[in-house]
């Protein structure tokens, strides 16, 4: 019994055995994929890690160069009124506001004005509410100077809507009033402000590139509800539509500019352009100024003395490439005359000459890519046909063997991840970019990714 026990343990160890031995060798399909999967990993990061990187440029729309920017300083035909007698203010005109001559500016008297006080109407509150609104809106910390132009611009909208209405002058002669103070009226039209900064009598010749330079700057706000004296400056006014802005020209800037008259004006402060006339003025010193003239505008930077603009030199816009990615490929070129519509098709293609199965002489219309149509000649892709195929001219018989070549430039486009080559028609270019046509047949479009230098790969590589 022992003996046959023991036979038996063996005998079933040795099963145990064979059946682990066989389901170690034994595949499913789960070990399968992952054994494939596993597999394919290993080689494309091997093939990752062996092969040649291309670098990738992504096309972008723009200018070749950013415009320069500088600093001017503003010329208006403006003029500081000062007061006849002695006395408290009172102000009419807002600031900013065109006046006509004769118009109502503001009174003056021995004492304060006698307000008269009426409930507002819902028209001039709404108006105050914008008026509001929009500076809060547009408020710049570093011009808290503004502020307080911005309190009597609201101090003038109320004491106006609230009834004190001051009557027009009638150039009799007689000294109007209105509570308890004389008006003052303006002896020409022009343009309101309340402030002034000691260039308003600046001459072309006075500049320097000091003052440009306008860190000591600094403007006097002439509203006040101090006593003023006679003689006292009031308020400021600007007579004239046109203005000037004075820039230093470096010589650079002067070759650059070359023999314009005109040039388009980007106003950082706003984002306003506006076209100007220039005029170069040489200083004693020996330096020079640009002059940029304007004929309207002057409201809109009338409490401006100096003025941070872009000169719109670089007008040539495009989409934007690095002048390495360039390359130049060869075409087959074929008469135009020989181009023609075969069969239902619209396109245009050529009747390519061939031998049948029998041996005979027949055509084929053949419709491949016409890549460029210039000075009377086709351009194909060298893949479309084979050096002496001849092309049949539709209608007359005449032959053309296919044989003369010539180059266009283009770059490889990547977008689906193997080299295609897309043509390229340069407007501007510099040591380092170009800008090129947009809406080119079998050209580029803004956001495609090119090959950044077009030595590193071929045609119809696949790119890893």
């Amino acid at each position: 019994m022992a003996v046959s026990n023991k036979k038996k343990k063996q005998k079933k160890k040795s099963h145990s055995l064979l059946a682990n031995i066989k389901e170690l060798f034994t595949l499913n399909i789960g070990t399968i994929i992952f054994g494939a999967l596993f597999l394919y990993m290993a080689i494309s990061i091997i093939l990752y890690l062996t092969a040649d990187h291309i670098s990738t440029y992504q096309v972008t729309s723009g200018p070749l160069a950013k415009n320069q920017t500088y600093t001017g300083i503003v010329m208006r035909s403006e003029e500081v009124l000062t007061a006849d007698t002695s006395g408290y203010l009172t102000y009419y005109a807002p600031e900013n506001a065109k006046v006509r001559k004769n118009g109502v500016v503001y009174s003056i008297g021995e004492s304060q004005s006698e307000e008269t006080v009426s409930e507002l109407t819902d028209s001039a509150l709404q108006k105050l509410r914008s008026q509001m609104s929009s500076f809060s809106t547009h408020f710049d910390t570093t011009n808290y100077n503004k502020l307080y132009s911005f309190k009597y611009e609201i101090e003038g909208s109320l004491l106006q809507n609230s009834g004190v209405i001051a009557p027009v002058n009638t150039g009799n002669g007689a000294n109007a009033t209105v509570g308890g103070q004389t008006i003052c009226y303006s002896s020409k039209d022009g343009l309101i402000l309340y402030s002034m900064d000691g260039y308003e009598d600046m001459q072309i010749s006075d500049i320097t590139a000091e003052q440009i330079n306008n860190k000591s700057y600094h403007v006097e706000n002439l509203k006040t509800k101090e006593r003023i004296s006679a003689g006292d400056p009031v308020y400021k006014i600007i007579t004239e539509e046109s203005w000037s802005l004075f820039i230093p020209l470096s010589d650079k800037l002067i070759i650059q500019l070359g023999d314009r008259s005109t040039i388009r004006v980007k106003f950082l402060k706003d984002g306003a352009s506006q076209v100007a006339d220039l005029i170069i003025h040489s200083q004693e010193d020996g330096s020079y100024l640009g002059e940029l003239r304007f004929s309207t505008g002057v409201i809109r930077y009338a409490n401006d003395r100096f003025l941070d603009i872009e000169l719109v030199t670089n007008t040539q816009s495009g989409l934007k490439i690095p002048i390495s990615s360039i390359v130049n490929k060869e075409f087959y070129t074929i008469p135009e005359a020989y181009a023609t519509k075969g069969g239902d098709s619209s396109e245009l293609g050529f009747l390519r000459e061939i031998k049948n199965d029998k041996g005979e002489t027949t055509t084929e219309f053949d419709i491949v890519t016409l890549y460029e149509h210039k000075d009377g000649l086709y351009y194909v892709d060298k893949s479309d046909f084979t050096p002496g195929d001849i092309i049949i001219k539709s209608g007359s018989g005449d032959r053309y063997v296919i044989g003369d070549t010539a180059s266009l430039e283009g770059v490889y486009c990547i977008n689906k991840g193997y080299a295609v080559f897309r043509k390229i028609v340069i407007i501007d270019k510099n040591d380092e970019y170009c800008i090129v046509e947009t809406d080119t047949s079998y050209g580029l479009a803004q956001f495609d990714h090119i090959v950044e230098d077009s030595t590193t790969v071929k045609e119809e590589a696949i790119l890893y």
